[in-house]
């Protein structure tokens, strides 16, 4: 095959994760070597092909039932199957050109009946896509097969060959009458507005080729269940918070915050938002262990108030003011603030949701002993993100800051990168440094930036309410330049994601019903862009038992001080594959270490995303310095937390009809995986 160049990408050799023919995982042979005990007579699974110990699994569409036998015409032994369920194959059959499929709950036992092939998806992964925020990128296109999507990707204009489908299907949409059957595309992603954030659907991946480096081309099917209508929101609202610190040195940052509040009030008012735009206001310092006087870690001062209840809020703004005494470090407890925010502000009346962090110090970290959140910054920018907060942190470099040893500027700004990171490289984060050298100076340019972001949201909500659509421009982010005018800039980028994700759930946009195609993981325009985001469908109870399977291997591990000993590396990384694979299997024996089985290598073999500690191997481990796996081991603790957070997390957890509360389900972020 010859040299292929895409968007200055480097070729490279196909890299096939190759599920089978779909027909084919259906009727592998059923050999296999476990290592789940099992009595004698026990019926078992058949395995995926070519495997020794990975089964053949399936997932339900909506509207399934199961049959006691491979007919229509069988008693029905469920009328109602869990959309999302999955079920291992233990055979197949075909009756009236019908393929059907035995299946079981569990993988070895008596199968629980039969259901129709076509209300189901092989389920080789736990692995499934979401779309990314619509900032900078295309609507993904879903094509008939790889060799079509292949082709646009090695045209030497690439980005205009897939404009003109994207046109040309439009027209075809629109009813042109034209003859569709030789078209490449079968779907396309909604143009004019986004499948809603709060949209619940599924996209597994079947297969996967990577011609290009760091692309991949990903077999999927794309299911909406159909379930679950959307709040119908008549106009949209934003809802902006401010997270202050209020330790000793903030005190003129939080008169300044009073003085841009007031001047926002203002422009909403003259513009007729005031029922519109909303305000918050929470307050954080640090632990109280050795410092009572500090009154708290973290206060809400007010719950989101409209302009119509003005004087509450600035009531509430008023009675801010800087603490007394000094807290035990430099660094506060920023995420305490955060978390408070995301957690007992009403956010449900609010569409567009915005988060100012307003502090001159880091974040104390996660292994802090003080710290009352137990998370890093990561698993704090995941609790934004399930919100569909967005969060700009304004960090004010301030003399003193640079004068801690080692610098404190280069850590809060690391911590706060992390923290606000977009998935979209042309707006990077939502990091705001703020030069504070000049006290003044400092303060002027605060305020600024906190007027000039807050603008762009209430002219994001004031054109959505007069039918104007919003239009990115070609602003190029990464010139250096006036940081306020930086910050509104992407703040005008997020602001037209958010409404296009708004008129999604006033248009019932959805995710387009295909049954498999071939999509590109990076926008083919902009390869730099990821269309999607990975995720793991996780139920309740299979979330649970991997945070008490981890939290269970991180305390042996720190009480025996073997944090870096191979059986601890092997353990979580045992968990982690399984997870990805085969939730079920895992929790039903958590404590097998597939490692020490030998079984390991298959079980990541052909996953085509894995997640950090599924990237390393042994030898990787061992190379790493002790501060280097301490590093690994604080974030895995990070991420337990955030467990912990999910479980109350009502919003995103999502079931079909009458069940079990254990069996509703979630979609993790892969990067939120040990």
């Amino acid at each position: 095959m010859g040299k292929r160049f895409w968007g200055g990408l480097h070729p490279r050799r196909v890299c096939r994760n190759v599920a089978p023919m779909l027909i084919l995982f259906y009727l592998a042979a059923s050999v296999t070597i476990d290592y789940e005990p099992a009595r004698a007579d026990a019926r078992r699974a058949l395995l995926m092909p070519g495997k020794k110990t990975l089964y053949q699994r399936v997932i339900t569409h909506p509207g399934a039932h199961l049959y006691a036998g491979a007919s229509s015409a069988s008693a029905i032994q469920k009328v109602w199957v869990r959309p999302f369920t999955a079920y291992y194959v233990f055979g197949s059959a075909q009756t009236d050109a019908t393929q059907w499929l035995e299946v079981g709950l569990a993988s070895s036992g008596t199968p629980d009946g039969w259901i129709e092939a076509g209300k189901t998806s092989p389920w080789l992964q736990a692995l499934t896509l979401k779309f990314t925020e619509r900032t900078g990128r295309q609507p993904v296109l879903f094509f008939k097969d790889l060799v079509d999507l292949e082709a646009v990707a090695a045209d030497r204009d690439p980005a205009d060959r897939y404009l003109d489908l994207m046109t040309r299907f439009s027209d075809f949409q629109s009813g042109d009458g034209q003859d569709v059957s030789a078209f490449p595309l079968i779907a396309m992603e909604p143009k004019w507005e986004a499948v809603s954030r709060e949209q619940f659907y599924l996209m597994p991946i079947f297969q996967s080729a990577e011609l290009f480096e760091g692309v991949k081309f990903l077999q999927v099917a794309s299911i909406d269940p159909g379930s679950g209508e959307l709040p119908l929101d008549v106009d949209l609202k934003t809802a902006i918070a401010f997270v202050i610190d209020t330790t000793i040195s903030m005190k003129p940052y939080i008169e300044r915050t009073r003085e841009s509040v007031r001047r926002i009030y203002a422009t909403i008012e003259k513009r007729g938002l005031a029922d519109k735009v909303a305000f918050g206001l929470v307050g954080y310092r640090n632990s109280m262990t050795n410092a009572p006087e500090l009154e708290y870690v973290s206060r809400v001062y007010s719950d989101l108030r409209t302009a119509t209840d003005r004087g509450a809020f600035e009531r509430a703004l008023a009675t801010m003011e800087e603490a007394k005494v000094s807290t035990h470090s430099f660094n506060e407890d920023a995420f305490a603030g955060l978390k408070t925010a995301l957690e007992r502000l009403d956010w449900s009346p609010y569409h567009s949701r915005l988060i100012f962090l307003i502090t001159d110090a880091g974040a104390i970290r996660n292994d802090d002993p003080y710290s009352s959140t137990g998370m890093n910054a990561n698993a704090m920018a995941d609790m934004a993100a399930a919100a569909g907060v967005k969060i700009f942190a304004l960090h004010l470099k301030t003399p003193s800051g640079a004068r801690e040893i080692p610098n404190n500027h280069s850590y809060a700004r690391q911590q706060y990168q992390t923290l606000t990171r977009q998935s979209d490289p042309t707006i990077g984060d939502l990091y705001v440094p703020i030069d504070a050298e000049d006290a003044t100076a400092g303060v002027l340019g605060f305020g600024q930036v906190v007027e000039d972001v807050a603008g762009q949201m209430v002219a994001l909500v004031q054109a959505t309410a007069s039918g104007q659509r919003l239009v990115l421009d070609d602003a190029d982010l990464s010139k250096p330049g006036d940081v306020a005018a930086l910050a509104a800039k992407k703040a005008a980028i997020l602001g037209y994601a958010l409404q296009l994700d708004f008129l999604g759930r006033q248009g019932a946009g959805r995710v387009p019903r295909v049954v498999t195609s071939w999509v590109s993981d990076m926008d083919i325009t902009r390869p730099d862009i990821p269309t999607f985001e990975v995720t793991i469908l996780l139920s309740k109870n299979q979330l649970s038992d991997l945070h008490h399977r981890l939290k269970i291997i991180l305390d042996n591990a720190q009480r025996t001080k073997r944090t870096g000993a191979r059986d601890f590396f092997q353990s979580i990384l045992s968990a982690a594959a399984q997870t990805s694979r085969d939730p079920t299997r895992f929790s039903q024996r958590p404590n097998q270490n597939l490692g020490q089985l030998g079984f390991l290598a298959e079980f990541l073999d052909d996953l085509p995303y894995r997640s950090n500690i599924m990237r390393l191997t042994e030898e990787d481990w061992y190379r790493l310095s002790v501060g280097e796996q301490q590093a690994i081991v604080d974030d895995i603790k990070s991420k337990i937390r955030r467990y912990e957070a999910y479980h109350n997390d009502v919003t995103n957890w999502v079931g079909f009809g009458p069940g079990e509360p254990g069996d509703a389900v979630y979609r993790v972020p892969l990067g939120m995986m040990p």
